[in-house]
């Protein structure tokens, strides 16, 4: 049995408090239900890692009793706050490098040579605080400024999230030095990014506006998102069950157009939706395509 430390000063009045594997058990049904994340068998200690501070601001003793109050009706807040603190936004920017660099020298020309008079479509799913999305619009400038004759590229940049606490601060387009440090370079710091104070930086307006931020559970309807000509999802499908990742990427290969890309993260692989796309190697990595 895990044993959960609480501060003496919490009307509570106890040092620690329980968590039996029954507890455990029904807290997880909850998280997959509520978020589709299926916590390890020996996930125990991330789960009182990260609600401790929860129990003590609502007052509460046991894991048991925050998982009976989130499943009480208008209770939306503290539920939605129990799903951002399990939720990992771990991110930087132009994560692995070759997905952008590859946006830049072959799908940003093909869909330029499409879409002439339209607009080309991205959607960033689990987009995190934004360093993604605006890394894709980074580089839609960059290719932009670096192609001969390519004086325009309208592009449209969906980026989501399940976080409602996170999807803030992606909307804000500001970020401290540590969020800085880790993947901006010094060119393109000075190149797209206005300087707030010595520790803030604020994404200029000219890459913000191609990106918009909505909430979205992946478990949910993708339907109200249109059709995509390329999807990034990563490193978000490892938290998920084997079924609910061939059903979230089935319902993605459904919102791409035809020969539309899709990005997972380095670690991740398309499973038994293998059969809905054409594997692309972009040397290093690689990219799918959907048939």
């Amino acid at each position: 049995m895990t044993r959960l430390a609480l501060p003496n000063n919490t009307d509570a009045g106890r040092a620690s408090v329980s968590l039996s594997p029954s507890e455990f058990s029904e807290f997880r049904t909850f998280l997959k239900d509520a978020a589709g994340i299926d916590l390890g068998d020996n996930k125990q200690y991330l789960v009182t890692t990260r609600i401790r501070k929860i129990l003590v601001e609502h007052k509460l003793n046991a894991l048991s009793d925050l998982t009976r109050k989130i499943r009480q009706p208008g209770e939306r807040h503290l539920r939605q706050q129990v799903i951002d603190a399990m939720t990992t936004n771990e991110t930087f920017w132009f994560r692995d490098i070759y997905p952008f660099d590859y946006l830049k020298s072959t799908i940003f020309p093909e869909l330029k040579q499409k879409s002439t008079f339209g607009t080309a479509r991205v959607w960033c799913a689990a987009c995190s605080s934004g360093q993604e999305p605006y890394s894709i619009s980074i580089a839609a400038d960059e290719f932009v400024r670096g192609a001969l004759g390519v004086n325009a590229f309208s592009l449209e940049i969906q980026a989501t999230d399940l976080s409602s606490s996170i999807l803030e601060h992606a909307k804000s387009g500001r970020y401290d030095k540590l969020s800085i440090s880790r993947g901006m370079s010094d060119q393109r710091l000075r190149n797209y990014f206005n300087s707030v104070d010595d520790n803030l930086w604020e994404v200029k307006p000219e890459v913000r506006q191609r990106v918009k931020f909505r909430a979205l559970n992946l478990q949910d309807s993708f339907a109200i998102m249109g059709k995509f000509d390329v999807v990034f999802c990563r490193n978000v499908l490892i938290y998920f069950s084997s079924e609910l990742k061939e059903d979230i990427l089935r319902r993605i290969h459904a919102t791409l157009k035809p020969g539309g890309y899709l990005f997972l993260g380095s670690s991740e692989s398309l499973g038994a939706a293998g059969e809905l796309f054409e594997m692309v190697h972009c040397n290093p990595g690689v990219v799918y395509r959907a048939q």
